[in-house]
């Protein structure tokens, strides 16, 4: 039985973000950015929404049916675009998100620093499952869903998996790792992936 995939709109920025701060309260990136557990607990959220603000505008959503996965995908062209008027989107997220918190700042700077410039792709920046429904392929599904299009269309595809766990399973959709990890000052290792269209 396949898995019913519709595109989120803002009507499910909530769904959306409970869903992402419900996945990631024990994900290795998560715990580094918020260390403390209670306030991650209070705080973590202000930072899915606000990347998920930047993917409905810029991107798009794809959700399960059932409302209990969802994939957060960026179309990447192939030349850089500088920010606006000088802008500084990474202080500008801890601004929004966590003011005092720098971690906030970091990761969002190292990750923006790692992205492969020079080819169009798509960027699957953030996946998850509900936390009482995964290992039930919705997550694969929700991959794949885009990697299908991708393969027709030609593009490549890029992640960075926030454990090795993760990056095992993106392995098996195709994903290889681009030999060039991200290590976090004093935190976890993140794995950037690459993926070529399968003809």
């Amino acid at each position: 039985m396949g898995v019913a995939i519709r595109v989120a709109g803002e009507d499910d920025r909530e769904l959306v973000v409970r869903l992402l701060d419900e996945a990631f309260q024990d994900d290795p990136v998560s715990g580094w950015v918020f260390p403390d557990a209670a306030y991650r607990r209070t705080t973590h959220h202000r930072l899915m929404a606000a990347f998920v603000d930047v993917v409905l505008a810029d991107g798009r959503i794809d959700l399960t049916e059932d409302g209990a996965a969802c994939a957060l995908w960026l179309s990447v062209p192939g030349e850089a675009h500088p920010a606006a008027d000088g802008v500084d989107e990474a202080v500008e997220l801890r601004e929004s998100v966590d003011p005092g918190n720098a971690r906030v700042e970091t990761i969002a700077r190292l990750v923006a620093d790692s992205h492969p410039v020079g080819r169009a792709h798509e960027y699957l920046w953030m996946i998850a499952v509900a936390p009482g429904r995964q290992g039930e392929g919705l997550g694969a599904a929700l991959v794949r869903h885009v990697l299908d299009r991708c393969d027709r269309e030609g593009l490549p595809a890029y992640l960075e998996a926030s454990s090795e766990r993760s990056a095992k399973l993106y392995e098996r959709l195709g994903y290889t790792f681009t030999d060039r990890a991200l290590d976090l000052p004093d935190g976890p290792r993140m794995y950037p992936m690459w993926r070529e269209p399968r003809p």
